[in-house]
């Protein structure tokens, strides 16, 4: 990218980023229920506050200019690349998109739609034959669907923080245990017995690593 291409004001950008990861995650996820769709309108709303301030309109740079610049005084901080701000705050002057954040946050996206992806299919089966998803991810964490938004949104918040996106996240992580407990009271009510011993074995967000999972 050279000098005279601009970095930002560039909705087309802004509008094809945010259709291509809603939709790749809506292939994963197939909301169906309320419950699912309001979950996924959050995730949905994240991404396009995201790549709004990637391409369109630096909202965060524009408010921390000032301090930006007497911090970091040489830097043009409305260049794209400057806009990944972890990398340049620990004193990065490489090419950001291979920088640790950058590395790490392309990992946990990566992983945070390798799961969405694999617990969907569990959870598809499950529901077909009317039985409880015990298997694959669900071995691990009773609500990894969940864990994948999580990582997704982690994962790009390395990559670009915004204030936006840094004030949506701990809001939509409170919005999903909660989602999560609903469900949870829903699918004891369906599964009795067999949904409580599942419980008591598999942890909600955070797998237990070492122990072979069980499954009913």
């Amino acid at each position: 990218m050279d000098d005279t291409t601009p970095a930002y004001g560039l909705w087309s950008l802004v509008a094809i980023n945010s259709l291509v990861f809603i939709i790749f995650a809506f292939s994963f996820a197939r909301p169906q229920s309320q419950r699912d769709w309001r979950s996924f309108g959050a995730f949905s709303a994240f991404l396009v506050a995201l790549f709004t301030e990637m391409y369109g309109f630096p909202l965060t740079i524009y408010l921390l200019s000032g301090w930006l610049a007497s911090r970091f005084p040489g830097i043009d901080f409305y260049s794209h690349d400057a806009g990944h701000l972890l990398e340049m705050l620990v004193g990065s002057r490489a090419d950001p998109h291979f920088g640790p954040f950058h590395l790490a946050s392309n990992v946990l996206i990566g992983l945070g739609f390798w799961l969405l992806a694999a617990s969907w299919n569990v959870l598809y089966h499950a529901q077909r034959a009317g039985r409880l998803a015990t298997a694959g991810p669900y071995a691990r964490i009773r609500h990894p669907q969940y864990v994948a938004f999580v990582v997704i949104m982690f994962g790009f918040l390395l990559q670009w923080p915004t204030l936006v996106t840094l004030a949506m996240f701990p809001i939509l992580v409170f919005m999903y245990v909660r989602l999560a407990r609903r469900e949870e009271q829903e699918v004891r009510t369906e599964f009795g017995e067999a949904y409580r011993s599942y419980a008591e074995r598999t942890p909600a967000f955070f797998p237990r690593f070492g122990a072979e999972p069980k499954h009913i």
